[in-house]
């Protein structure tokens, strides 16, 4: 059993860390409300957009633009990787992470050359090891706005119009709770035809289609990619939070049992002190 000076560091040791783990976890719940609003305003209206696009499929396919709806041979394909540039949020970038190789190793592209853009630290320390990754964008948490992620769409876009690659997915974590973070992946180039598509006689066209949906189809991928950072970010807070809330738990528990081996310990120190004396008394008896 270890002495009592090494049971006190030890619980010197646990109390600093759960203190640690319980600031960070307020922290965490503070930044998560905002981050929470955030995507909840904007989801509507990237949704009500992506459904608007579904309806211009046959425009688009006719338009200036039709080569971001061009389903050609996929041979070269960019997965844009999206996780934290901190960690102490649980399994929140490792899954992302497999979830990104997992479509490499896919039937369905199994022929094709993969690449990726990532944006977070620690999915690119993690790919940059064994992947190929074009691009780092982790510094954008550092201005999360909308002008930044454009900047984004506009390289990928640019790199998909030049033919240098032929398909696009995205992977990241979207936020359900603070508890709950669901892995996706969605495709983002080329723009998905659905089946089914609302009839184009309901839409009145000013100052014409083409000019229309040059313009919006564009807006439309950068308010996909912006909405999926979003989410990655409330994401990231909630699973923080959780880690947090857990790792605290875990050290009340670790302190309670240490403080009780402390007792214990103390109890049979002074025990064994008085059976010392008591046995001292009787020798100078006898």
């Amino acid at each position: 059993m270890a002495n009592l000076k090494e049971i006190r560091n030890r619980i010197t040791s646990v109390t600093s860390t759960m203190k640690i783990t319980s600031a960070m976890k307020m922290v965490s719940a503070a930044k998560l409300k905002k981050a929470q609003d955030a995507i909840t305003a904007m989801r509507p209206y990237s949704e009500k957009l992506t459904e608007l696009m579904s309806s211009f499929s046959q425009i688009i396919s006719s338009s200036s633009i039709s080569y971001l709806s061009d389903n050609r041979p996929v041979k070269n394909i960019l997965v844009v990787v999206i996780s934290s540039n901190k960690g102490l949020c649980g399994a929140f970038n490792s899954n992302v992470v497999k979830q990104s190789l997992l479509l490499k190793n896919s039937e369905k592209f199994s022929s094709a050359n993969f690449s990726y853009l990532v944006i977070g630290k620690k999915a690119n320390d993690i790919l940059s090891k064994t992947e190929n990754v074009i691009e780092n964008y982790s510094s954008i948490y550092d201005n999360l706005t909308y002008e930044e992620s454009s900047k984004i769409t506009e390289k990928i876009i640019d790199e998909f119009s030049t033919g240098k690659i032929d398909h696009v997915e995205i992977v990241f974590n979207s936020f359900k709770n603070a508890a709950n973070q669901i892995i996706k992946n969605e495709q983002f180039l080329p723009i998905v035809s659905p089946d089914e598509s609302e009839p184009l006689s309901d839409y009145i066209f000013e100052p014409s289609m083409e000019q229309i949906v040059s313009e919006l189809v564009p807006k439309s991928l950068k308010i996909q990619l912006f909405k999926s950072i979003r989410d990655s970010f409330a994401g990231e807070h909630g699973a923080r939070m959780t880690a947090m809330h857990k790792a605290t738990d875990n050290a009340t528990e670790l302190k309670d049992d240490l403080v009780l081996t402390y007792n214990k310990a103390r109890q049979a120190a002074i025990t064994n002190e008085i059976l010392e004396i008591v046995s001292g008394a009787e020798a100078l008896k006898g």
